[in-house]
């Protein structure tokens, strides 16, 4: 069977991490929670190759969607249940990888943490911050750990880079910060039907391109910006191609303004190629980040240069080590993963929605 473009892509981006965490005497026991999300592909070829934390079942309500998924990866039926109650029945875990629409991260954090299962789901958070409110509720009461898993959190040059800016001071104080995220659309890209049922839905996804990449662009910029709110925000979206999406936005620009810098984010399901770069600009310098390894920096008064970024290792080099050494306590959810910062994100979007509807800035009230 053919490969989706779609799960191709999820693939290549697992492939390129370099390490895993060595393996532990117990290894962490993880269930994933949903298949809808095509992530779940490029996720399971992956993980089967662990030691240091083992899939213990696998949560699906549409049996036909998960009989096929089990197949196609050569994986035991037996991994299979319908419902979190129906594998907890008959196994333990500790943590879940979860593959839903954002919609239903909500009603996964809420039954987990009624079990203390820690939750790793797929970015972003929540479709708003109704939702997001509610996590951070539900992990509290649950005493568990949240973690967003974004694929660009794994980039090296993304972590050589806000270590430049904010560890070494390399371009002086940051001014402006460029994202740029996407594809030609996940129609296009031949994404499956489970999964554009919900990504194309305005209530189950939160909206189009502007949820779907726009939070990468507000994750990072949050993260350099160590955790702060901007003060007001502006959103443009359109829908290039109303006939293959007529019920959400494929374009989306939001422009963040700080106090002394600024944040431009352009998420679309219109780009000619694939993409997830990012300029960076300083009082004295700047740093272009074109690849997942790779940096452009140049200084004031002197050439720019090429370098290559160290590959990411041990409990920070993917997203499973990362998880496994939360459950085992060695790391506290931090930084692009982290729910402080994502709760900053849903509310960007937000006010990004707000914005594009009533075609003016949002302000964000003070805390």
């Amino acid at each position: 069977m053919r490969t989706p473009i779609c799960v191709a892509l999820a693939l290549a981006g697992l492939a390129a991490l370099t390490a895993f965490s060595a393996p532990a005497a117990d290894p962490v026991r993880y269930a994933i929670i949903g298949l809808t999300h095509d992530h779940a592909g490029g996720f399971i070829p992956w993980a089967k190759t662990r030691e240091d934390a083992v899939l213990a079942g696998i949560v699906e309500p549409k049996r036909e969607l998960a009989e096929a998924f089990v197949r196609r990866h050569g994986l035991d039926t037996n991994l299979l249940h319908a419902t979190l109650a129906e594998l907890l029945a008959v196994t333990n875990i500790q943590a879940v990888a979860t593959f839903t629409s954002t919609f239903e991260h909500r009603a996964v954090v809420e039954e987990c943490a009624g079990h203390g299962i820690h939750v790793m789901m797929e970015k972003p958070l929540a479709v708003n911050m109704e939702h997001a409110r509610a996590i951070e509720a539900a992990a509290a009461r649950g005493a568990i750990k949240i973690i967003v898993n974004y694929e660009t959190t794994w980039y090296p040059a993304n972590q050589a880079a806000w270590t430049l800016v904010n560890g070494e001071a390399a371009i002086g104080e940051l001014r402006k910060v460029v994202v740029h995220d996407g594809h030609r659309g996940p129609k296009e890209i031949g994404c499956s039907a489970a999964f554009l049922e919900w990504l194309t839905d305005p209530i189950l996804n939160g909206g189009g391109a502007l949820n779907d990449f726009g939070c990468y662009g507000a994750d990072l910029m949050t993260w350099f910006m160590k955790g702060q709110r901007p003060l007001s925000v502006t959103a443009l979206t359109q829908q290039m191609k109303p006939d293959v999406y007529p019920k959400v936005e494929d374009e989306a620009t939001i422009l963040l303004a700080y106090p002394g810098a600024q944040g431009i984010i352009q998420a679309s399901w219109n780009w000619p190629f694939d993409r997830k770069d990012m300029e960076i600009y300083g009082r004295t310098g700047q740093i272009l980040v074109p690849q997942r390894d790779l940096l452009r920096v140049r200084r004031a008064g002197s050439a720019e240069r090429e370098i290559t970024a160290a590959p990411l290792t041990g409990p920070d080099g993917d997203s499973l080590s990362y998880l496994a050494a939360v459950v085992r306590g060695e790391r506290e959810p931090a930084g692009l993963s982290s729910l402080a910062v994502n709760l900053v994100v849903t509310e960007i979007l937000d006010a990004a929605r707000v914005s594009a509807q009533t075609g003016r800035r949002v302000d964000l009230p003070a805390k």
